[in-house]
């Protein structure tokens, strides 16, 4: 923030102006909007939304961007956020993923407004809105705001809670457009009932109905799938998605599922004691994660240790060629597996390239349980030598029975590699 950090809002805006920054045009040629202006704006925003209605779609929000500069954020002595910096772009849909304590419901109520940075900025469309000196109230950001309980209000019908945050409608209009995005998310027939009549993946719908109405430049979500159950969270998920990326609106959500975050995100910030671990597309994350705490976050490894020489990655289960991404050090290591990446041979079976990799030969294992989970056994491996224990996700029927002798091969490709101590 420019000069004396004072943050400049106007009359009805959507965020912040930076103190001293350039006022628009039509403002600075009179002290006011020129009537001609207002009314190109009023009959454009008229066209549009005509126009999604005809063709029964979302009205298409012009999508903020959010960006945090070195922001820091305690409650008494403990400190929440820790000179944080993130910059999610237009349209983005972004989770804040970690476990609970990690900074993630904080981040999202200082990007709401609800709360305020001791140190460094928060900005949409790179106009200051928060720092240490002040910020812009929650509902001059343009943002939406969907909770974990949803918080409808109980004693309103659901369409008069869509219909909340549409105060600058009239009332007729009002209750149309609440009709019109009730329909968009499957319950105009239901417009008249209560909350509590509703189910909770209906709730969660309302809420989204509700958040979206005013078309937020960006909307703001905490874990709002929590409350579900089952088959009901995943299909409310999906549906939800499929909402957001017609709208077009800017995302952020806060979970603790990393499964949830692989399946609804473009980019995840992944979290821990307030600080951002790794920040990147979904692939990037689980493939190519950047510490032992963003591998064993994503899903069950193996893990064990090792030792790196000239490129060599020896193991007690195996030696294989390292090909991360990031130099290392010869040297020891820590070498993560995941259950999918361990594989069983039986007999004179070959490995193929990819899994054997040129390594030493194979250990032998015994097979100690497996346990039925769909499609696939999870199989307890036991190695006598090194006395090392896998844990391997084989498709059914392929993992023998407990007290049988197999040959463990790893899939060298996806191993992850870390020096010692790096986590």
């Amino acid at each position: 923030m420019p000069g004396n950090g004072r943050t400049e809002t106007g009359r009805g805006g959507a965020g912040g102006r930076p103190a001293g920054a350039a006022l628009p045009r039509s403002i600075r040629a009179g002290g006011k909007a020129r009537p001609e202006d207002m009314r190109g704006r009023k009959d454009r925003r008229e066209r549009a939304r005509g126009e999604d209605r005809r063709e029964g779609r979302l009205g298409v929000t012009i999508a903020s961007s959010l960006q945090f500069s070195h922001v820091s954020h305690r409650y008494g002595p403990h400190e929440t956020i820790r000179d944080l910096s993130l910059d999610i772009a237009p349209g983005e849909v972004v989770s804040l993923l970690g476990p609970s304590g990690s900074g993630k419901t904080t981040l999202l109520r200082l990007a709401a407004g609800l709360q305020r940075p001791l140190s460094g900025e928060i900005a949409i469309n790179h106009q200051v809105v928060s720092n240490a000196g002040g910020l812009v109230p929650p509902e001059k950001r343009g943002i939406g705001l969907v909770f974990q309980d949803f918080a409808l209000f109980p004693h309103m019908t659901i369409r008069t809670n869509v219909e909340f945050g549409l105060t600058k409608l009239a009332a007729a209009e009002r209750k149309a457009y609440a009709l019109y995005m009730l329909k968009t998310v499957g319950l105009d027939g239901k417009a008249d009932r209560y909350p509590h009549n509703l189910s909770g993946g209906e709730q969660q719908r309302v809420a989204l109905a509700r958040a979206l109405a005013p078309k937020p430049g960006i909307l703001l979500m905490d874990e709002p799938f929590s409350g579900l159950d089952g088959r009901l969270r995943e299909s409310v998920r999906n549906e939800t998605l499929a909402i957001l990326r017609s709208t077009r609106s800017t995302v952020v959500v806060v979970t603790h599922d990393p499964e949830e975050a692989l399946n609804i995100s473009d980019r995840i910030a992944l979290m821990r004691d307030g600080r951002i671990v790794q920040f990147g597309a979904c692939e990037e994350l689980y493939h190519r994660p950047a510490d032992l705490f963003a591998a064993r976050f994503f899903s069950e490894v193996n893990q064990f240790s090792g030792r790196l020489s000239e490129g060599i990655v020896d193991t007690p289960v195996g030696s294989f060629r390292y090909r991360g991404d990031r130099p290392l050090p010869d040297g020891p290591v820590v070498v993560c597996v995941r259950p999918s990446d361990v594989g069983i041979l039986a007999g004179e079976e070959t490995p193929d390239r990819r899994r054997s990799d040129g390594g030493k030969a194979l250990k032998t294992a015994y097979v100690q349980s497996k346990r039925f989970i769909g499609e696939s056994e999870l199989v307890a491996l036991y190695i006598p030598e090194g006395e090392i224990r896998l844990q391997a996700k084989l498709p059914d029927g392929t993992a023998g029975n407990p007290g049988d002798a197999v040959r463990v091969m790893l899939d060298a490709a996806r191993a992850l590699v870390f020096a010692a101590g790096d986590d």
